[in-house]
């Protein structure tokens, strides 16, 4: 239900709370007592059969004895009693319920489910059940079982944990980090983070959201709002159980995708800063709650002593970070300010005996140099110097600072931890830390997010002209291996599956014994080229486990031996797997190829999950290897190859040529479209593919597959949690001029095309479409509008196919559970009065209904008479905006229509 109702939960004027009593341990008791030590405003009653009074609070038997409609309950009664209580919380007028009460179960006639079955209909938000509470500090609602309430702030905390949440406010209380938000998911019911990460994602009050995850349900939901917020504001995310193992992988793909793994791809697709431990968790809350972003990497240190700078130096290049280098210009500076022992290079050391003064000009110097994007600032205590005065030095530095630098990050470790140095750095907003290993760290948060923002802002590539697949080939060998009951692709069926989206594979022939096998080698044989034999059998999946594999044989005699020693090895070691026979194979002789593991994975939750990799026998043991959520595209999959260290020796190197990487990449991007394609896919290993100056070619390869079972909500591919894009959408239509024009859904790299199409839109046309005047088409501006997740979102642009030049567009965006859209619509100024705009809105209506949504709304200026009388002739009711006398709301119900 996204963000319905959450503000009766965060902005409650009024609450209830159900189930307290006077006993000491009452988790009523303390949740009544919060609310009110905080000194929540709003009204505020309490239920409670039992008793009259609680703490001197009057308590009435039911919700109904109020007299008035609470906003919101909170329910802390037993388990047995919730569904009846929230039952009449709904019948009241309340909106929201926080359920604190644990122990509901799950599953059919449990507890859970039937509170899930009157509040649902009823529009009634649950939070938990099982859940520590909110908070809600600018407000002064503290309606949690937490020991403190948190101090008001900018960050919004979102646990599973209701431990971890108050372990954190304890943290945040004692180092004065305050709270937009504090809210616990317990048992997560209803409101789940989709919801939250919608919500918080446009909430002025919350600057930056921390995650702390144990498993996520609805993945495609959780990450159709994660990348939505990480556009809007950082945010950071810590998971517990990162060393949990695959279940029974049957191939190396399964065992290298472990579900952390998995989790944290799709963290990197969402574009989230992940964190390995609360304490980074913490650190990064630190850093963000003072600094924006750097724009790059490159770092410059600043100190009064050489050790503690060369150690940050370190770490930052542990952490992969850039030492920033000194201008001439700088260099200049520095050397008239400084005395001649400071240190000519990064980091600046300015010697031991350093003044404010000294410290001014070597800042002043290094916030001006177009060569560093954030400063590291260090101090140590000194009998020669005083860390008050160079933290006020500090201070009055990024006071003066040109505007040019005015976006600078700058980071401070001052040792020894002067209590009046801090406040006055604290109040000069940088942010300080224990040791310089900290400070680096938290440098490198802020490029991590940067770059995380970028990658999601940044156009892709489109697909290269030889990207060619055969979608109905695949499909059809699929089918025909699904229809016989089979898990597993035979050998000859995996050719034909790679041929048909031209991965290149080693010829194969299948041969029923060893006579079979040396009839097979025998051209190869003569042609001079070496053979590989390995056994067949639908139950060994590694087929090095069984010494099932022989290979550069050369003669009919060696294929013979081969061929019986390894039937007979299988059989002995494998005495119930089902032997079918033999593979013959030439030997590929490519010397200075590099050999990777490539293929699809299936997640339980997140569905499939493209893996890359270091191949070979010990592919697990040297775990060599990156993930990624499809669809992929070239960028994604170069991205991809350059987070595992053997794309260092796809290289150049000594006497090796580079590898074609590209060719490494198109294979990746194939993958994930045949994912894409044929959702009964389960598992698809290539290990290993060959890759050298010349391309690639894949020496062995295993595919299982399985009847599609859907994960997540709404139409589209049933198991990608990033649904991918909708080219069932695409249509030629004939306009009322008789010129053809094609709609199909925007593509990321429609950036050109939009800024072109702007070219032609008046100014009045764009204040009517975005309610102000606009005059900046900025990169941001253009990726909003076409960095599309198709899972929540579609935009169908209308194009002359020509000239490739968009005519118009219309956007619809829908809720997270698939119930209303909101739709908006351009077209070109030049191009009115020729019925764009209706065929555009007639698909879009059309679209909704696809999406099954229930109604499909928008605003209008009220000046904008073109727009509303268009949509009455649609079917839209047209009703007065009650917050803006200048704007109309236009409806139109789909469902049943």
């Amino acid at each position: 239900m996204s963000t319905y109702g959450l503000g009766s939960v965060f902005r409650a004027a009024s609450i209830v709370v159900i189930g307290a009593s006077p006993r000491e341990r009452s988790v009523g008791r303390v949740v009544l007592r919060n609310l009110r030590q905080a000194g929540f405003d709003g009204r505020l009653g309490l239920v409670n059969p039992r008793h009259r009074s609680v703490d001197g609070m009057p308590s009435v038997a039911r919700i109904a004895d109020l007299g008035w409609a609470p906003e919101l309950a909170v329910i802390t009664a037993p388990a047995r009693l919730v569904p009846r209580i929230a039952a009449e919380a709904a019948a009241a007028g309340t909106r929201a319920a926080i359920v604190v009460s644990a122990g509901l179960g799950d599953g059919p006639g449990s507890f859970a489910a039937q509170l899930q079955a009157v509040a649902r209909p009823a529009g009634l938000r649950i939070v938990g059940p099982n859940c520590m509470g909110v908070m809600a500090p600018h407000l002064r609602l503290n309606a949690s079982v937490a020991a403190h309430a948190a101090a008001p702030g900018d960050l919004a905390l979102l646990s599973q944990s209701g431990a971890i949440a108050a372990g954190m406010v304890e943290w945040a209380r004692a180092r004065s980090v305050g709270f937009s938000a504090v809210a616990t998911l317990g048992d997560g019911l209803d409101v789940d983070f989709g919801d939250l990460l919608d919500y918080f994602a446009f909430d002025r009050g919350t600057r930056a959201i921390l995650l702390y995850v144990e498993a996520i349900g609805d993945a495609r939901k959780f990450m159709s709002a994660a990348r939505a917020a990480a556009r809007a504001k950082p945010v950071v995310v810590v998971k517990a159980g990162r060393h949990a193992r695959a279940l029974d992988p049957a191939t190396h793909v399964a065992a290298l995708a472990a579900p952390d793994a998995v989790y944290g791809a799709a963290f990197r697709r969402a574009g989230l800063l992940r964190v390995q431990s609360l304490e980074e968790l913490f650190a990064a809350a630190e850093t963000l709650r003072h600094l924006r972003a750097t724009p790059g990497r490159r770092l410059a240190i600043l100190g009064n002593g050489g050790g503690v700078g060369a150690l940050a130096l370190d770490r930052l290049l542990d952490l992969e970070g850039t030492p920033a280098t000194l201008s001439g210009a700088t260099m200049e500076r520095l050397q008239a300010a400084l005395p001649a022992t400071w240190s000519h290079g990064n980091p600046v050391d300015i010697t031991g005996d350093a003044d404010g003064a000294r410290y001014s000009a070597a800042i002043d110097a290094l916030l001006a140099d177009p060569d560093n994007d954030a400063l590291l600032l260090v101090n140590a205590p000194t009998a020669l110097s005083s860390s008050g005065e160079a933290a006020r030095a500090v201070a009055a530095s990024l006071a003066r600072r040109p505007p040019a630098a005015s976006g600078k990050p700058v980071l401070g470790v001052w040792l020894g931890g002067e209590p009046a140095a801090l406040d006055v750095l604290d109040a000069a907003g940088v942010p300080t830390y224990a040791t310089e290993a900290d400070a680096v760290r938290g440098f490198m948060y802020l490029v991590r997010h940067r770059e995380a923002q970028l990658a999601l802002m940044e156009t892709p590539p489109s697909l290269p002209e030889d990207f060619a697949v055969d979608a109905a080939g695949a499909r059809e060998v699929v089918a025909g291996a699904m229809a016989a009951g089979r898990e597993w692709l035979g050998p000859a069926e995996v050719a034909r599956l790679l041929e048909a989206y031209a991965i290149p594979f080693t010829p194969l022939q299948v041969a029923a014994g060893p006579d079979e096998a040396v009839a097979a080698a025998a051209p190869l044989l003569e042609a001079g080229q070496a053979v590989a034999v390995k056994v067949l059998s639908p139950d060994i999946v590694h087929k090095s486990d069984v010494d099932g594999v022989r290979l550069n044989l050369v003669g009919e005699r060696d294929v013979r031996e081969a061929a019986d020693s390894i039937l007979q090895r299988a059989r002995e070691a494998r005495p119930g797997a089902r032997i079918d026979g033999l593979i013959v194979q030439p030997m590929i002789r490519r010397p200075k190829a590099r050999e990777l593991i490539l293929g699809i994975a299936d997640d339980p939750a997140f569905g499939p999950v493209v893996v890359f990799g270091r191949g070979g026998t010990a592919v697990e043991l040297i775990d060599d290897k990156a993930l990624a959520l499809p669809p992929l595209d070239l960028r994604l999959a170069h991205e991809l190859i350059g987070r595992t260290r053997v794309s260092r020796i796809l290289k150049a190197y000594r006497d090796v040529p580079a590898a074609d990487e590209r060719a490494v990449a198109l294979v990746l991007v194939k993958l994930a479209q045949l994912a894409a394609d044929i959702p009964a896919l389960r598992e698809l290993d290539i290990n290993p593919l060959l890759a050298d100056r010349d391309g690639v070619i894949a020496v062995d390869a295993r595919v299982r597959i399985a009847p599609s079972q859907p994960l997540h909500k709404g139409p589209g591919h049933p198991r990608f949690a990033v649904r991918p894009y909708p080219s069932e959408w695409e249509r030629e239509l004939t306009l009322a001029d008789g010129k053809r024009a094609l709609v199909r859904p925007v593509r990321p790299e429609d950036d050109a095309m939009f800024r072109r199409f702007f070219e032609h839109v008046s100014s009045e046309d764009l204040r009517l479409r975005f309610f102000n005047a606009v005059r900046h088409f900025s990169h941001e501006f253009i990726a909003r509008l076409t960095q599309l997740d198709y899972a929540r979102a579609i935009a169908l642009a209308m194009i002359d196919p020509g000239s490739g030049e968009m005519l118009g567009a219309v956007r619809l965006v829908a809720d997270a559970d698939y119930d209303r859209g909101e739709y908006g619509i351009l077209v070109r100024s030049d191009l009115k009065g020729q019925g764009i705009g209706w065929r555009l809105m007639r698909i879009m209506i059309e679209y909704a209904h696809w999406l099954e949504l229930r109604v499909v709304e928008g605003q209008v200026l009220r000046e904008n008479s073109t727009m509303i009388e268009m949509c009455r002739q649609l079917g839209f009711r047209i009703e007065a905006d009650p917050e803006d006398a200048t704007l109309v709301n236009v409806v139109l119900p789909v469902a049943g229509s």
